[in-house]
């Protein structure tokens, strides 16, 4: 008998293990992130050090590597010339829905969503996405 109940309780911790292991999430998924910035954000001062610090990287968003170029020199003419901006509409720009995890792949690879950066780049966009 008691043979019997430890098999069952073993066989029960087993499946809460598996069940547990199995509720993982792969990305976080951020909502309005910038909404709360009133300070107009510069592209030259606030956006362009982001991208040179996790993005414009050997073998990530460098020159001649993976589009959009984030290096200084190109990275604004490279977002709005292909599409990954909408001046004005964070939640429709490609860039904000990869930062936030609401299209594949969740950028930068392997780090994750950062609220601050997110806030950042969400609300310039929403600002109008200028060169200044």
């Amino acid at each position: 008998m008691l043979q019997k109940k430890t098999a069952i309780l073993s066989g029960l911790v087993t499946v809460l293990i598996l069940i547990i292991a199995g509720c993982s999430k792969t990305a976080t998924i951020v909502l309005n992130p910038g909404s709360s910035i009133t300070t107009e954000m510069s592209y030259a001062k606030d956006i362009t050090p982001i991208f040179e610090k996790k993005c414009a990287l050997s073998g990530c968003h460098a020159s001649g590597a993976k589009s959009p170029d984030l290096t200084t020199a190109n990275s604004f003419k490279s977002l709005n010339g292909g599409s990954y901006i909408k001046a004005g509409d964070p939640d429709n720009s490609v860039l904000v829905l990869w930062l936030t995890g609401k299209k594949s792949p969740v950028m930068p690879l392997g780090a994750g969503p950062d609220q601050d950066i997110n806030a950042k780049i969400y609300a310039w966009i929403k600002q109008g996405a200028k060169n200044n």
